[in-house]
């Protein structure tokens, strides 16, 4: 097939600038083949810890938390293997809970301090500080549970932790700092919700 003139140029122009630029964009081209196998691979490397976390979860909270081995392996499990997914730090806040119950509060404070510091829900996070700072509010580790409330969490439980916040200054005898948390707690809390009504019960016993 004859090329005219200017075709020819064209031709040898692409060419021309193939040869200079056409292996660097061979190069680019692979690094995006593999950049999207990476990410496809990446996705579905995560659907799978997520079947599997959700699988491992489920079995744990159908577990009989009277056989509290077995509740401890299924949620270490989750908290080592699938720290990834948001189970695991669910699987935290359950175990601490059964621990707990069991009379075991230093183990319940070491999930909730894990959970803490690695759930990928903020919920999750701001639930176990709240019951962290509980957990030292009842063994009378006052500073210590108000250095935790005072911890960056979810605006949503703002009005639980001042709440607790309260207590703890009650406890240590800080009536009008006290209040004040009441007071601001109440602002807060759900207008509708019962636990409004706990908060003004123990505003209002403060007098």
């Amino acid at each position: 097939m004859a090329y005219d003139l200017e075709e020819q140029e064209q031709l040898d122009e692409l060419k021309a600038w193939w040869k200079a630029n056409g292996s660097m964009l061979s190069y680019g081209l692979l690094a995006l083949v593999i950049a999207y196998a990476a990410f496809q691979g990446w996705n579905f490397y995560n659907n799978k810890q997520s079947l599997a976390a959700s699988a491992a979860y489920q079995s744990l909270m159908t577990s009989d938390t009277q056989d509290l081995k077995a509740v401890q392996t299924k949620a270490a499990d989750l908290m080592e293997n699938y720290s990834s997914t948001p189970y695991a730090g669910r699987a935290a806040l359950f175990v601490a809970k059964v621990n707990y119950e069991k009379n075991d509060a230093k183990s319940a404070k070491a999930q909730l301090d894990w959970a803490k510091s690695n759930a990928k829900e903020s919920a999750v996070s701001a639930a176990a500080i709240l019951q962290l700072a509980s957990i030292l509010n009842e063994e009378k580790d006052y500073q210590a549970a108000l250095t935790l409330l005072d911890t960056k969490h979810d605006a949503g439980f703002d009005g639980l932790f001042l709440d607790l916040k309260g207590d703890v200054l009650t406890n240590l005898g800080k009536v009008k700092e006290a209040k004040s948390a009441y007071e601001e707690a109440l602002t807060k809390l759900d207008a509708s919700g019962k636990y409004r009504l706990v908060t003004q019960q123990k505003l209002q016993a403060l007098g």
